[in-house]
C-alpha cells in the first residue's frame, strides 16, 4: 500500500530559451515509466506510492533534465506522508 502522495512542478531552464513544455513532458514521461500511480494537473502532478520510490523519481527527473542539456532545474515538491496508508482516491472522493 502506498505510504505517500508527492506533487511535484519542474521547471527546467532551457539552453536557449526554448519551450519548456517538451521538457516537462520528458519529465512526465520519467514518472510514467515508472509504473507509479499519477495523475497531472495544470501546475503540477502527482504521484502516489512508497515515500522512498517517489523521491527517486524525483531524482531521475531532474536527471533526465539535466541530459537534455537544462543547465539547471528547480523542482517545487509537495509531500503528504500516512504510514498506514495514502490515496489521492481517498483525499479528493468527496469533490467527485
Amino acid at each position: 500500500m502506498a505510504n505517500a502522495l508527492v506533487s511535484i512542478q519542474i521547471i527546467p531552464k532551457t539552453k536557449n530559451g526554448e519551450d519548456s513544455i517538451p521538457y516537462v513532458d520528458a519529465a512526465i514521461d520519467v514518472i510514467e515509466q515508472s509504473g507509479v500511480k499519477y495523475q497531472v494537473n495544470p501546475l503540477e502532478t502527482t504521484m502516489e506510492g512508497e515515500l522512498t520510490a517517489l523521491f527517486s523519481i524525483i531524482e531521475k527527473m531532474n536527471e533526465k533534465m539535466a541530459s537534455l542539456g537544462c543547465p539547471s532545474i528547480i523542482s517545487q515538491v509537495k509531500v503528504y506522508y500516512k504510514p498506514d496508508g495514502a490515496s489521492m482516491d481517498v483525499l479528493t472522493e468527496k469533490y467527485r
